[in-house]
């Protein structure tokens, strides 16, 4: 990851809309309640991007210390990103991390499962970063690993604008347990949209098999070998050559 890169701040979080009610987390018992509303309702989630958004709010919600929190992520293991954040004071501490090539978000998407800082004012790991954050009015962070799949990677960070705020130890295990629900509910919404895409593109295959059987007179799986020959022969994805097909009706140039 170089500096410079760019941050896109897709989408700020709006608490008015979220089913997780805020409350003081202040027992065994209402942190269980807590979670296990939040648990079903990450379940109810079919969209990956309703889940993060669920999964921020329930964060500062429950999490003791948390003022603000994010979702970071990198896709392809380029670019980090701050698709879902609670506030824009979020936004512009991740910005920091970005252009400065360094902090919890970058390490616990990189290195470690939970990186915590206590006082950034204080801070030897990422002097220029904590330096910028401190300017911004962030004193402590935590951050937590939510999941690594074909080098995509997605982290929780937590903000407070108090120093030591997540020094009680409920904070990191609830945040971990908090994590650890977010990234089965985040699997489950990511098998959906692989489902989704999978299924879209067979529909998309099947469409162009029935032109080429129509127009040249193929076996259904005649049209499919055909199709595969011009996958290979142009190399480029089966379900684009497909694509191709139905919306130019006819084969793309030089694959025949």
């Amino acid at each position: 990851m170089t500096t410079g890169q760019e941050h896109v701040a897709a989408r700020r979080l709006d608490d008015r809309t979220s089913t997780v009610t805020h409350a003081d987390p202040s027992t065994p018992a209402d942190v269980a309640h807590q979670m296990g509303r939040m648990a079903r309702h990450l379940q109810e989630q079919p969209e990956v991007g309703d889940a993060l958004r669920s999964i921020v709010h329930a964060a500062v919600s429950i999490v003791p210390g948390a003022q603000y929190a994010g979702i970071s992520v990198v896709e392809g293991r380029a670019t980090m990103r701050t698709p879902i954040f609670s506030d824009d004071l979020v936004a512009a501490v991740d910005r920091a991390q970005i252009d400065l090539d360094e902090g919890p978000c970058l390490d616990v998407l990189y290195q470690r499962h939970t990186v915590h800082s206590a006082d950034l004012a204080d801070e030897p790991r990422w002097p220029r970063f904590a330096a910028r954050a401190v300017e911004l009015g962030v004193r402590s962070m935590m951050a937590f690993q939510l999941y690594v799949k074909d080098g995509d990677l997605g982290g929780l960070n937590l903000y407070s604008r108090h120093p030591g705020a997540f020094a009680d130890d409920d904070s990191e295990e609830i945040g971990m347990l908090l994590a650890t629900h977010a990234a089965v509910a985040i699997a489950d919404a990511l098998r959906i949209a692989d489902l989704t895409r999978a299924v879209a593109s067979r529909d998309i295959i099947g469409q162009a098999k029935g032109i080429l059987m129509e127009r040249h007179n193929l076996s259904d799986d005649q049209a499919f070998a055909l199709l595969v020959r011009m996958s290979q022969t142009t190399n480029t994805k089966l379900v684009k050559i497909a694509t191709y097909i139905i919306d130019k009706r006819r084969v793309p140039p030089g694959a025949a």
